[in-house]
């Protein structure tokens, strides 16, 4: 089975750190470009950050440039969001996502998703 599994999300006070997992079933990471999305109560599902497959190029939404690393571990087939500094306003359902590709490219595109996990930040 083709799928992504997700782990990491929780409760945090503010300024606190948590570091989402992503984990790819039945197809090898590596081969793909990956993503981190993220949806809060009410509003439209967002880019967080991407990497492309060589890992040469990175992207960053502006609300969480400095904060949020995106990574991935090809032993573990893993893809990682290290969070720190968080805020409340980084409070919202956060999903992983690939597509066989080089390139980043925008939401609809990604093949792969995760089953999101919540992480929300108290002030």
């Amino acid at each position: 089975q083709l799928q992504l599994v997700e782990s990491g999300g929780g409760l945090v006070q503010s300024g606190g750190s948590l570091r989402l997992s992503c984990q790819a079933n039945g197809f090898t990471l590596d081969y793909h470009a990956i993503a981190w999305f993220r949806q809060a109560p009410g509003k439209e599902r967002e880019g967080v950050s991407c990497a492309s497959r060589s890992g040469n190029s990175l992207v960053y939404a502006d609300s969480v440039k400095g904060r949020f690393t995106i990574s991935r571990d090809s032993a573990k087939n893993t893809m990682y969001l290290q969070m720190n500094s968080l805020k409340p306003e980084d409070t919202a359902v956060y999903y992983c996502a690939a597509v066989d590709s080089e390139w980043c490219t925008l939401l609809d595109a990604y093949k792969y998703w995760g089953q999101g996990t919540q992480v929300t930040v108290s002030s």
